[in-house]
């Protein structure tokens, strides 16, 4: 007895340990050994069961995948402007949207039935016009904003498109958020500072612009046209398909950036000095263009048109580590926090899905008015010929309501 006693653990813990595992509250004066250190792991735990995932860990690199794109035609376009003075954006875009049209829009040529070309064409052409100028005058304004304003204000005001996109998204694709969604994008915007406040730091800052009102205004007024071509793209890849997007964005793109390229750069197109190396940029241009383009759909199909471009903000820092080898710019630390906040950022925002809210039917009157009620009554006489009763004899009698 007295060795059982010596071996026993003190009656407090016990009586902790054993209310524990009864799943009991444990008396107020007794503390379990490892409920301090417990606290804190089951609070990681939680919060890595939450945040590893395969879904997030998918969407992280998807949106990756769109910033290398990104990052390839930002490179080549720079070095193209750099190296050769070639400025070229709408022909540039009439390439890509031709490689749309070549592949997607022939694809739907040779489709039959209700998703055949002709048949969307009958039921929604002018709308694929809209769509279509809205995404040329996009790219066309973003890239033009940059002969009139500063590099900073064109990475800060094309973040405007967020918040667009999320307002556009709550009207017209009935998506809900989540005080965590406006908080992921509130800190991928902060990253998107830090990485503009490196910038300055660095001395990238070289250009003050020849008319900022101008170039502000143009930054602002493409990132809302991205907005919207983003937006539809998602309705329509939920809701239609990718092919029939891809398709029509290539056929009218193509249309509008070649009357564009007519218009306002065919004197630059004269002036470039072809060889095989302004071939290739273009070239390397066309093919990050074009699979920007085609991955975006299954990117949005997969995620949201808001949650791909959280994760593209991170493509101008990749330009920036390319541009660290090919156009010797300077490092900063800051660069290095500005993708690790974009990232976190980015990760919350995808942790936490949206919820689409369901459309509210119009209340049904609990009672029609007089004059209808006949009505109906008359219906339901025309409707039934006769009344059959039958009796407890087997007698059937017949009454009619003629």
């Amino acid at each position: 007895m007295e060795a059982a006693a010596a071996g026993a653990p003190p009656a407090g813990a016990a009586d902790a340990a054993a209310a524990t595992a009864l799943g009991a509250e444990a008396p107020p004066g007794a503390e379990t050994p490892s409920g301090a250190a417990a606290s804190p792991r089951r609070l990681l735990a939680l919060l890595g069961a939450k945040l590893c995932t395969w879904h997030i860990l998918k969407t992280i690199i998807l949106g990756q995948i769109l910033s290398l794109f990104i990052c390839g035609t930002a490179v080549t376009s720079q070095y193209l402007a750099e190296k050769y003075q070639v400025n070229t954006p709408m022909f540039q875009s009439f390439i890509n949207y031709s490689l749309l049209l070549l592949v997607y829009t022939t694809t739907l040529a040779f489709r039959t039935g209700s998703d055949s070309l002709w048949q969307i064409l009958k039921q929604r052409w002018w709308k694929y016009i809209f769509l279509g100028l809205a995404d040329v005058e996009a790219n066309y304004m973003i890239v033009k904003a940059y002969q009139y304003t500063t590099l900073t204000s064109v990475q800060l005001l094309d973040c405007f498109g967020i918040p667009v996109l999320m307002a556009l998204s709550w009207f017209i694709l009935r998506a809900r958020y989540r005080l965590i969604h406006f908080l992921a994008v509130a800190i991928c915007l902060l990253g998107v500072g830090t990485m503009v406040g490196a910038d300055i730091l660095a001395g990238r800052q070289e250009s003050e612009g020849s008319d900022m009102v101008i170039g502000d205004v143009l930054v602002l007024l493409g990132a809302s046209l991205y907005a919207i071509s983003n937006v539809s793209e998602e309705y329509i890849v939920k809701n239609l398909s990718r092919v029939e997007f891809l398709g029509m964005v290539g056929l009218f793109g193509t249309i509008i950036s070649g009357l564009q390229l007519a218009i306002v750069e065919h004197r630059e197109i004269m002036r470039i000095p072809w060889d095989w190396k302004i071939g290739l940029l273009f070239t390397v241009f066309a093919l990050c263009m074009f699979g920007l383009y085609s991955f975006m759909p299954v990117v949005i199909e997969v995620t949201s048109a808001t949650s791909a471009n959280l994760g593209i903000l991170t493509a101008d820092l990749y330009s920036l580590f390319f541009g660290l080898f090919l156009f010797f710019y300077s490092f900063s630390g800051l660069y290095i926090l500005s993708f690790v906040i974009i990232m976190v950022g980015f990760i919350l925002y995808c942790s936490t899905p949206t919820w689409t809210a369901e459309p509210t039917a119009l209340p049904q009157p609990s009672s029609t008015g007089l004059d209808n009620a006949a009505l109906k009554l008359e219906e339901n006489d025309s409707e039934t010929p006769g009344v059959t009763v039958q009796f407890a004899r087997g007698e059937t009698v017949v009454v009619s309501t003629d």
